[in-house]
């Protein structure tokens, strides 16, 4: 069982260890003798960079190892059809900064010059009409935080554990402040036929990636957006015009966004039916599949953030992110022998819908080995299910809308690694009735 301590608890003990050591630290008195070393350092004896260096900031070099990363596994045989995975493990707040949030690609990032870009709205509307930028800028706009997530968020992951980082397991996720038009404010100025059932968005990068919308969705909480944590756009992130659908598969989330065409029918686009369908243990595939479910994986510890520098007796914070594409996160349970039992976590800082939302516990460690896992529930009733429940349900033979219940293993000396828990694929073949 697990052995909670309170915050206060934490803090009090904290404050004792640190009032003990500093017995152990010299004090600057009159004796000219005693020097601290820091003072010595060239930042304290030397002028720093001149302030006009860099026009636009960058981060100190000693987070050099704080970036985005690829691997080969999860490229389309070169980087042009690719993915750079957040290190969501160096995140903290629930706000990403533009230069890490991930970047996926279909044909490369374009660069598009924005006097030249045109939004074309057309198909069952009333008035077909093409906006700029700068248009669109001129309605009223509004920000709002929304996490977007690759639908194949852990596709590793279903058979088997394959990788031993979080970064590669959960990466392909990022959470920002957004800024833009509703869409369904452009709308009302178009006009939409009534038998305006389906929304073709559609990029002009070189993929003209297209993906099928119900109207449903443009109408709700769908917008246009130009900025992201207070800038324009990157162009890995669409500028300088991308769709946003908050809680719903990221690639939906048009980028370099020119059109959209309205219909009474799906367009059956090639990224819906060759790719991001979910092939089911019966044969069948699943198509139109779109609100992004429950999940939450816990950051710290983790294979990329491990506990080798505790001590038997340390008071220590888990931490993680929780979030779901269909509504809130209500709250956050935690496992330390692999989901036999669980205490409930707090939540940290802001809690909003289809956002990125922290969690944390106060944990003694003992030194000994824990089965560490995370399990999140949202104000819609969904609760995040074990890797048995959604393989019963899925198969193993999809990539996509992965949420089962990730677990560390975390050793005695504080190594951490990636561990499923699950029954034998065959006991559970069985008892959900796959057909051989």
């Amino acid at each position: 069982m697990a052995s909670k301590l309170s915050r206060r608890d934490f803090l009090n003990k904290a404050l004792v260890s640190v009032t003990t050591a500093s017995a152990l630290i010299p004090t600057i008195s009159s004796a000219d003798s005693l020097v601290i070393d820091e003072l010595k350092q060239p930042w304290s004896v030397g002028l720093g960079e001149a302030v006009d260096k860099f026009p636009y900031g960058m981060p100190s070099p000693y987070e050099h190892n704080v970036i985005r990363r690829t691997h080969k596994l999860l490229s389309s045989g070169d980087m042009y059809a690719s993915v750079a995975m957040c290190p969501i493990q160096d995140i903290n707040g629930i706000i990403t900064p533009n230069g890490l949030f991930f970047n996926r690609a279909h044909a490369g990032v374009a660069k598009v010059d924005p006097n030249k870009h045109r939004l074309i709205i057309d198909g069952l509307v009333d008035t077909p009409m093409v906006f700029s930028v700068d248009d669109l800028k001129k309605l009223p706009s509004e920000s709002r935080i929304h996490f977007i997530e690759c639908p194949a968020n852990g596709s590793a992951e279903w058979r088997a554990p394959q990788f031993d980082t979080i970064q590669f397991m959960k990466g392909m996720m990022s959470c920002a402040e957004w800024t833009g038009v509703r869409l369904k404010t452009v709308l009302d100025i178009v006009g939409l036929k009534p038998n305006a059932k389906w929304m073709l968005a559609e990029g002009v990068d070189d993929s003209h990636m297209g993906r099928t919308i119900p109207v449903e969705k443009a109408l709700d909480d769908a917008m246009l957006v130009w900025a992201q944590n207070g800038e324009a756009l990157r162009a890995e992130q669409g500028y300088p015009l991308r769709l946003l659908l908050p809680g719903w598969e990221g690639n939906l989330n048009v980028k370099w966004l020119g059109r959209l065409k309205f219909g009474d029918k799906p367009w059956h686009a090639k990224e819906e039916t060759s790719k991001y369908t979910m092939l089911l243990p019966d044969g069948r595939a699943v198509q139109y599949f779109w609100p992004l479910e429950v999940n939450s994986v816990i950051t710290s510890p983790c294979p990329d953030k491990p506990w080798t520098h505790l001590k038997k007796g340390d008071l220590v914070e888990i931490e993680g992110l929780a979030w779901s594409g269909q509504g809130t996160i209500r709250g956050v349970d935690i496992s330390f022998d692999g989901g036999k039992n669980w205490v409930k976590a707090n939540l940290k800082g802001l809690v909003l819908p289809k956002a990125w939302t922290r969690f944390s516990y106060i944990y003694k460690w003992d030194g000994k080995p824990i089965l560490l896992s995370s399990r999140a529930y949202d104000d819609s009733g969904n609760v995040q299910p074990t890797i048995s429940q959604e393989i019963a349900k899925m198969g193993v033979e999809t990539i996509y809308h992965r949420n089962a219940i990730v677990t560390w293993e975390v050793k005695a000396n504080g190594e951490v690694h990636n561990v499923q828990i699950r029954k034998p694929l065959e006991e559970i073949a069985k008892k959900a009735g796959w057909r051989s």
